[in-house]
């Protein structure tokens, strides 16, 4: 029986960025994944020889000397990345339906107000107002600027901001204020709820640099993979956590569903937490707690329409769309069976075969999972798929006709170009990415109760911690940057980020 200094339950990208930093600390690491694809978010699947994201659409903050870039040098990986950056001028192109204006969200805040300014040349004033808003509520999260693994009393100040009321106080141009907000399908923002701190962070690293990975985003994970095994760590595929069992005080083994048990020293989970302490029998954890947790919510899940084109059909664009119907930007995820999809986003994955044309795009709208509760007993695995029954395949296609539909009023003439088509539902991103209800980005925040939503990355067993997406921010820099904050606890100090800043 192997002894490991720590065991780390998912391979997401929390969880591979402490696997990757604690073997270069020294430890000896085991990462253990329930699917037979590593990575969580970063998952790739190949459809007619075409590569999909199922969630690294695009990255921000990756440019020389920024966030992620420092975070990626000091992994080693970001020389390695096949990266192709953005449209300078409109990384995210805003459509309106009705409105035949593309309004552009461009790189660098000078050209982001610029581009903006062609559509509402009244508006610098706001404009401005708004940029400087958003650098200083990012100035305010040490972690984010590199700096030191927290700092709560430096960012309180700017928590309880709403995003919405914000927006609205800066302009009273309401196509402006929808503009704004219209790509926040990046993090399912919520009128009076999402924190604008949020909205800052996300939307301040790609304003600062954007950029599509060649190939996928699988390749991140691939590549902190070789890191973790070449600094004598071990990844273990098709492995599923039973149960983290308490020892004196102690998370002292976990039990797999093979039967079979491994100890370590340290414990380390990229699950949810709600998950987390379900698995972990302890009378340590109080049930006010589980139930604090299990009480918050969850974020929406997606409906989302892989697209193979006919070859040279499509041709190749360098951004993203956001459309959405008028009025209903901070309601999208309330739609109805009659109004859906009542927005959707559009990303064309870049691939090194072609610069000109599109191979593939991805098409995303929100869905709850209620919608597809009906088959919440079914599950996919990568051996056995498509084995939900007709009427979730009747129900597929439907929708998938229904959200062409959306699209083609925009995009007249893209269905010509359809070759197949390949749908996943809020039971795939559940069976694939490891939430219970196929939540996007897990828990929500809301600027009214700030702390209930800031999750430690201790527990009350001092040697099992939490990391991941749900701690801090989602996405790929939220996730990494939670896997720093939780290395920074279990070293007990924050070595590691003087390393990055300086890397």
């Amino acid at each position: 029986m192997e002894n490991f200094d720590v065991v780390i339950i998912g391979s997401g990208m929390g969880g591979l960025t402490c696997a990757d930093i604690l073997g270069k600390e020294g430890f000896k690491v085991c990462v253990v994944e329930k699917n037979k694809q590593i990575g969580g978010s970063l998952q790739t699947y190949v459809r007619d020889k075409v590569i999909f994201d199922s969630g690294v659409h695009y990255l921000g903050g990756l440019a020389k000397g920024q966030n992620l870039y420092q975070i990626f040098k000091y992994l080693g990986i970001m020389d390695k990345l096949k990266l192709q950056q953005q449209d300078v001028d409109a990384f995210d192109k805003i459509l309106i339906e009705g409105d035949d204006n593309e309004y552009c969200f461009a790189q660098g805040y000078e050209n982001f107000i610029n581009k903006l300014l062609e559509h509402f040349p009244g508006e610098e004033k706001a404009l401005r107002a708004y940029c400087d808003k958003i650098k200083e509520v990012c100035s305010k999260f040490p972690l984010y600027n590199l700096r030191s693994a927290d700092d709560f009393n430096e960012k309180s100040g700017v928590l309880e901001i709403d995003t919405k009321a914000f927006i609205d106080s800066i302009t009273n141009n309401p196509k402006l204020q929808g503009i704004l907000a219209a790509n926040n399908a990046l993090y399912a923002g919520q009128a009076d709820k999402t924190p604008l701190y949020v909205h800052a962070l996300i939307l301040n690293s790609y304003i600062e640099s954007s950029w599509k990975c060649v190939d996928g985003g699988s390749q991140i994970a691939k590549l902190l993979a070789k890191n973790i095994r070449e600094n004598g760590g071990t990844i273990t595929r098709n492995c599923e956590v039973k149960k983290i069992v308490e020892e004196n005080g102690m998370a002292g083994h976990i039990e797999l569903a093979n039967g079979g048990k491994m100890y370590a020293r340290y414990f380390i989970s990229n699950m949810h937490p709600v998950k987390t302490l379900e698995m972990t029998d302890t009378p340590l954890i109080k049930n006010a707690y589980r139930n604090r947790l299990k009480g918050l919510e969850n974020s929406v899940s997606a409906f989302t329409l892989n697209i193979v084109f006919k070859k040279n059909s499509f041709r190749y664009f360098k951004h993203n769309y956001y459309c959405g119907r008028e009025g209903y930007v901070w309601a999208t995820a309330d739609h109805t069976e009659e109004n859906w999809p009542l927005g959707y986003a559009i990303f064309c994955g870049a691939s090194s075969r072609s610069q000109e044309y599109a191979e593939g795009l991805s098409i995303l709208a929100y869905m709850r999972y209620q919608e597809v509760e009906a088959w919440k007993g079914t599950f996919n695995t990568v051996s056995k798929e498509n084995d939900r029954g007709e009427t979730y395949n009747e129900f597929k296609k439907r929708k998938a006709e229904i959200l062409l539909d959306a699209v083609e009023r925009k995009f007249p003439g893209l269905r010509k170009c359809i070759k197949a088509y390949y749908v996943a539902t809020p039971l795939s991103y559940r069976d694939y990415i490891g939430n219970d209800d196929g939540s996007l980005y897990g828990i929500v925040k809301d600027y009214k109760h700030t702390l209930k939503t800031f999750i430690s990355p201790r527990t009350k067993l001092p040697n099992l911690y939490l990391t991941g997406q749900n701690l801090n921010l989602h996405g790929i820099l939220g996730a990494s940057m939670s896997g720093i904050v939780t290395c920074c606890a279990l070293l007990g100090n924050n070595s590691v980020i003087n390393k990055i800043r300086n890397a």
